[in-house]
């Protein structure tokens, strides 16, 4: 089995993507939506991005931002990866290709959003959020096991994750890379270093662990 990759998104200062990489992730996540509490102003993100070592990759998040907006902020802070996470139309998503394709669970759309983003040549992978909160839409990892058969891109699980649930989802469903914020966080839109390390020994517990099953290649 290969390994899970780890994302860990809403990074905004030095030190906290220090602590990611020395932590195993592979990825740093930067959110470029002024409404959240974890946004960064793309020149800071940039100065981050150049401190960073060889082989760790960056991900600009953006949601409905217009290409325009979208084409500043990747001249002034030029990300590894795009993920696109709001309610983008296939010229906006072409626009910006390859991407990240960023969708919610919902019952009554997660086939129909699969198979829009599965076709689309634009769409690089897909990332699966759980369901918007206040929506009071029950969930559980198990619920998206049967709609994953036909999707041959990666998929990445994000939302609700953390130290303690990381290892179910990834036995669950086996994604391609989980996704991680508010599940390292202390206090709202800041990153705990300790959380951070124990997110990613959970993951790489769970890797060992289905690796060690017995039929595992």
């Amino acid at each position: 089995m290969s390994r899970t990759r780890i994302k860990i998104c809403g990074v905004k200062d030095i030190e906290t993507a220090f602590a990611a990489v020395e932590a195993g992730a592979d990825a740093i996540g930067f959110i470029f939506v002024r409404s959240s509490p974890r946004y960064i102003e793309p020149d800071a993100a940039a100065e981050i991005m150049a401190s960073l070592p060889p082989f760790v990759s960056t991900v600009g998040v953006f949601m409905n931002m217009a290409v325009e907006g979208f084409s500043d902020i990747e001249e002034a802070c030029p990300t590894t990866f795009t993920q696109l996470h709001g309610d983008e139309n296939e010229e906006l998503i072409a626009a910006c290709a390859p991407v990240i394709k960023g969708i919610r669970f919902a019952p009554s759309s997660i086939a129909s959003d699969l198979a829009r983003f599965e076709a689309d040549d634009n769409v690089e992978s897909i990332l699966i959020d759980g369901p918007s909160p206040g929506e009071g839409i029950p969930f559980q990892w198990s619920d998206l096991d049967p709609h994953l058969a036909t999707v041959s891109k990666p998929i990445f699980l994000a939302g609700g994750l953390n130290p303690d649930n990381v290892a179910d989802a990834i036995a669950e469903l086996r994604p391609y890379a989980v996704d991680v914020s508010s599940g390292v966080e202390r206090e709202r839109g800041f990153k705990d270093h300790d959380l951070i390390r124990q997110f990613c020994e959970a993951v790489r517990r769970a890797d060992a662990e289905l690796d060690a099953e017995p039929g595992e290649d």
